[in-house]
């Protein structure tokens, strides 16, 4: 049940990114010089930097929740 709540989590977050499929000039530039990789790259190290953090912080409040259950 936890699973797929963090599955359709990350789908409705993704899912504006996938619609996008219209032509910028940014963008078109971008690929032109090469640099559209590290626009990707570094979107996608904040992505999963505020994944980590999330998951992380689910696991320390769900542990406070148990220790506050077993009280």
């Amino acid at each position: 049940m936890k699973m797929n709540k963090y599955i359709i989590a990350v789908l409705f977050f993704l899912l504006p990114f996938i619609s996008i499929a219209q032509e910028v000039e940014m963008a078109d530039n971008f690929r032109k010089e090469g640099k559209i990789y590290v626009v990707v790259a570094v979107a996608a190290v904040i992505l999963s930097g505020i994944f980590v953090y999330l998951f992380m912080l689910d696991r320390k409040v769900t542990k406070i929740e148990n220790q506050l259950n077993q009280k």
